[in-house]
């Protein structure tokens, strides 16, 4: 039959431009389907605006999902180097602001603005409020090609890639509609829920957060056997900042997270050192030498402990070291996904081929960027996981 287009992409964030400009320099007629008013509003509201578009240290477990190595194949393919040879072909100008992530130095609106040239290029074409109701097989027979039906004409074409993303940040029009479409052709979900995502907490604690909010420490964040060191930000809802926002990817409701908030410093040795030096000294002044003052006030009033280092035997400031260096938090949740950076879980990767993104029982259909369950650590890294896997699916679609 005479289709359309050869691939239409549902989707024009990360993963879907760059699936479309890969696609469209092999010859392929694409057209890119949005139902935002705006392209690529993800990539514009990231990193305060400048874009955090990938991480040099990018390898495979920098990343979650029910298969640690279905990401390893698209990371290969097309790494953090390609697409830094990319910007350079644009002359974009970057920086790496610390452990290994990559900010533009102008606007996120330079790599935007370096797709759309990209797509230009390639004869891409882009339609933007469009939505989008079904797609299915052309008269359900399997190798006949897609119908895209929505406010629009029905659109026929050869290959169909999802590439809608998950479902944080729903105010930029995040949706469940990829999972839709996978639940249709019969691939399987990974559970999903909010990732990268500030803690929240009940009552005394929410309430302790609320008097420190503002407040920012270098801490280590573990839960069970994961840690992060990172900064930690008190919030008036809870607690946020690089070290929470990891965390929270590794957290389930109902597990403890330990907090280091001097992580490199035996506290408890530090205050029984001190008391012998400065006996006088009034413990929240000690504590003052490593943590903020309100930060060390709180403490010292939750122990009861709001005099002299002398006033009190080893034994207490002991525990109250202890306390500082291995503080124990039950979250009651997170903030959801109205602020998490990313959705974990997605389509199940036991039903795509890791070499293609391809689904393995729906020749072509593809999946790639968020809406798949590969979650990347905070830094870059979901961004490369876009631009590996869009690039990828556009070798083949």
């Amino acid at each position: 039959m005479t289709f359309d287009f050869d691939v239409v992409i549902i989707g024009a964030g990360a993963a879907g431009l760059m699936c479309a400009i890969e696609a469209g320099k092999r010859g392929r007629r694409v057209l890119v389907l949005d139902h935002a008013k705006k392209l690529a509003e993800k990539i514009r509201i990231s990193g305060g605006g400048r874009c955090n578009f990938t991480n040099l240290h990018t390898d495979a477990e920098m990343f979650l999902s029910q298969n640690r190595h279905f990401c390893k194949s698209a990371l290969k393919q097309y790494s953090q180097h390609d697409f830094i040879n990319l910007l350079s072909s644009h002359k974009i100008a970057f920086h790496e602001k610390k452990l290994g992530q990559l900010f533009c130095d102008g606007s996120s609106q330079d790599i935007i603005t370096m797709l759309q040239t990209e797509c230009a290029a390639a004869h891409v074409s882009i339609r933007l409020e469009q939505h989008i109701d079904d797609i299915s097989r052309h008269d359900n027979c399997h190798n006949s090609g897609f119908v895209v039906q929505g406010n629009f004409p029905p659109i026929h074409a050869e290959s169909v890639v999802i590439a809608t993303g998950g479902l944080s940040i729903p105010k930029i029009g995040a949706s469940g509609f990829g999972y839709k479409i996978a639940e249709k052709f019969g691939l399987s979900l990974v559970d999903t829920r909010p990732g990268l995502v500030p803690l929240t907490f009940d009552a005394d604690m929410l309430t302790r957060c609320k008097g420190l909010s503002g407040l920012s420490v270098e801490a280590r964040v573990l839960c069970q056997r994961t840690g992060f060191a990172e900064g930690l930000l008190f919030t008036h809802r809870g607690l946020s900042g690089p070290s929470i926002l990891q965390i929270s990817s590794y957290w389930d409701a109902g597990l403890p997270i330990t907090v280091d908030l001097v992580p490199g410093t035996d506290m408890a040795a530090f205050l029984k050192a001190s008391k012998r030096q400065t006996p006088k000294q009034d413990v929240r002044t000690c504590l003052g030498t490593y943590l903020p003052k309100r930060l060390a006030a709180d403490i010292c009033e939750q122990a009861g402990m709001a005099s002299s280092l002398t006033a009190h035997n080893d034994n207490s400031l002991h525990q109250l070291g202890t306390a500082v260096n291995s503080w124990q938090l039950v979250p009651a949740g997170t903030e959801g996904y109205r602020t998490a950076e990313v959705t974990i879980g997605g389509v199940d990767t036991a039903g795509l081929s890791s070499t293609t993104m391809q689904a393995q029982n729906v020749p072509g259909l593809f999946f790639i960027g968020e809406v798949v369950d590969v979650t990347g650590h905070l830094g870059g890294f979901n961004f490369q996981w876009a631009w590996s896997s869009g690039y990828v699916a556009g070798q083949f679609a």
